[in-house]
């Protein structure tokens, strides 16, 4: 395909997609004359998870560039992938684990659900952040007042890993599951608040 089929199929504009060649976010396409280049469902698939990084998660162009370079050494690992554009796997290899205040809880968390969970992970810094922050105020929370919330998160990653199962393709996988996590995260949260809403009519309600 040409690329102004790549930027009707893929909603990019054809201009962003010229950038992307240079910035060398995309690769070159097979070229058929010496100003014209055919596409394939590889830039198609590449272009959309470009976006997503971009346009959803919000890196700049050079965080893109390194998180497609580590997606690239490890395609074909699709937990190293998912964990590479979910920002839960460092780019840096050499970046230092996730450590500090109440790291130590989190470590007691991750044990008693007995989850892998990488050391890099940031989810790890924001669970004792937030854990200091309530006994800070004066709210008796530990790590085991998160379990059962710890049980209902691993249902939902079950529920998000499931809609990644109709493709084999690593880059459409990493792609939809970037969009599942950033975007769905706000209704989840929405969810949350009415279920909260309709608990309290139901216990306390006329």
């Amino acid at each position: 395909m040409r690329i102004s089929e790549l930027s009707r199929r893929s909603g990019v504009p054809g201009a962003t997609i010229k950038f992307y060649l240079r910035e060398g976010l995309l690769p070159p396409g097979r070229a058929t004359a010496a100003t014209q280049a055919e596409y394939s469902e590889v830039h198609l698939r590449r272009l959309r998870l470009i976006r997503a990084l971009i346009g959803v998660r919000g890196l700049t162009v050079n965080a893109t560039r390194e998180v497609l370079t580590a997606v690239s050494e490890h395609e074909g690992d699709l937990h190293q992938v998912l964990g590479l554009v979910l920002g839960a796997r460092p780019v840096n290899r050499e970046e230092e684990p996730q450590g500090g205040l109440g790291s130590s809880e989190v470590n007691a968390l991750v044990e008693q659900m007995g989850w892998q969970v990488s050391a890099h992970a940031p989810a790890r810094r924001v669970i004792a952040e937030t854990l200091e922050s309530l006994r800070s105020l004066g709210a008796d929370y530990s790590w085991r007042t998160l379990l059962p919330y710890a049980e209902l998160a691993r249902q939902t990653a079950v529920l998000d890993l499931d809609q990644l199962e109709d493709t084999d393709d690593s880059v459409e996988q990493a792609e939809r599951a970037l969009l599942l996590t950033v975007l769905l995260e706000p209704a989840l949260l929405a969810l949350r608040r009415m279920a909260q809403e309709n608990e309290s009519a139901a216990r306390h309600g006329d």
